[in-house]
């Protein structure tokens, strides 16, 4: 669970990346990949890292507009950009990759923003992942 937990993370930090540059993520996944692979000190990038990456980059502006419908009070551009990429790659978890149980999901974006936003991040977070996953049968029936 451990390599999940850190594979998480990895792509957290190339959305997080991409958004901050304003680079297409994959690119961003790329450049990691190529580092990681010419740098020993570089941490290399699992396989599932690169799945989670992939998959958000497939789904973006439907995540982007799920999050921007059900973000109460908050705009996509005004939310913070950590709360922001971890709410995409959530949402991304949640709702098309049925191996992991959204439970461990939830716990494991909270515990992303709990590490890297603010005090107030991990109830934001778990609420909108949360609506989200009340919503994930007509979600995914939306998209067919």
């Amino acid at each position: 669970m451990a390599a999940r937990n850190t594979a998480r993370k990895r792509a957290f930090q190339i959305l997080f990346e991409g958004d901050q540059r304003g680079a297409d993520v994959l690119t961003v996944l790329a450049d990691w990949v190529r580092l990681s692979r010419s740098d020993t000190r570089q941490p290399p990038v699992s396989e599932y890292t690169m799945q989670l990456v992939e998959g958000y980059a497939q789904h973006a502006r439907r995540i982007d507009e799920l999050i921007a419908q059900y973000a109460v009070g908050w705009t996509l551009d005004r939310m913070p950009v950590v709360d922001r990429n971890i709410l995409r790659l959530g949402a991304y978890e949640l709702i098309w990759v049925e191996e992991t149980p959204d439970a461990v999901v939830l716990d494991e974006m909270v515990q992303l923003a709990k590490e890297f936003s603010t005090d107030e991040s991990p109830s934001f977070v778990n609420g909108l992942l949360g609506r989200l996953k009340e919503l994930k049968p007509s979600l995914r029936r939306d998209e067919a």
